[in-house]
């Protein structure tokens, strides 16, 4: 990506991290087979600092939104403790075919690792980690259903395994579902981040406008770009306070 490309996908910045909007196909580290990778393009969000931000966190390749980062070592350290906590919280947008009947609920299914042949695939396993999603149901439309899904705990491929197995895979997901066309990309998108830095301040609160990729199918359940240009509005809003500040500072 060029410094306008992901600049145009910074969400926040402040002077301990950055929360970007990344891409959905684009991997977050580089793999053994190489190609490009997101944190590539992290050399243009230094803003001054002497090193690139890190990764405070990971989301997989398919999926889209909020990915925060920190812009030195103590900030990392910082954000692995909150990470550790429990304290960040995650609000993901997918679009399942089917759906729960009830409208939300809890899914608290363990987690365990398919097996040693398969990198970082995942099952249900009754010995395996704990693994808690939260659920409610945003929109349906014919047989499609829009959850909005909280992850508890932080396992590898968590939505997309607890997903599939209460019968509602993730839509376009190549791995848990019953199989996607070439030409569709995982519909799990990282809408909003809360991170509380400071105790004696209100969490940092990002969202992410939905991916293009995924409007068709959110549209058919009752999504509209209102509530997209509503995100912009408050991130316009933010950005004109932290320059305002910046300048009585000054």
């Amino acid at each position: 990506m060029t410094q306008d490309e992901i600049c145009a996908r910074l969400l926040y910045r402040d002077g301990l991290i950055l929360v970007v909007d990344k891409p959905a196909g684009l991997p977050v580290h580089r793999g053994p087979k190489g190609g490009e990778a997101f944190e590539d393009s992290f050399k243009h969000l230094r803003f001054g600092l002497p090193r690139d931000p890190a990764l405070g966190h990971r989301l997989d390749k398919d999926t889209s939104g909020c990915l925060v980062l920190g812009r030195h070592r103590k900030a990392l350290e910082k954000l692995m403790k909150l990470f550790k906590q429990g304290r960040i919280s995650k609000t993901y947008w997918a679009l399942v075919r089917g759906g729960p009947r009830e409208d939300e609920g809890l899914i608290d299914l363990p987690l365990g690792r398919l097996d040693a042949t398969r990198g970082w695939w995942m099952k249900v396993d009754p010995q395996g980690q704990p693994a808690q999603t939260r659920w409610r149901v945003l929109g349906r439309g014919g047989d499609l259903c829009w959850l909005e899904l909280k992850p508890l705990t932080g396992r590898t491929h968590q939505l997309r395994v607890h997903c599939a197995e209460l019968g509602f895979a993730i839509f376009g997901d190549p791995i848990y579902g019953p199989g996607a066309a070439p030409d569709e990309r995982l519909h799990l998108h990282a809408r909003a981040i809360s991170i509380p830095l400071a105790n004696a301040k209100p969490p940092v609160e990002v969202e992410a406008c939905a991916p293009d990729h995924m409007k068709t199918l959110l549209a058919a359940c009752g999504w509209t770009p209102a509530l997209d240009a509503a995100v912009l509005a408050a991130r316009k809003a933010r950005e004109a306070a932290q320059l305002a500040r910046a300048e009585t500072e000054a």
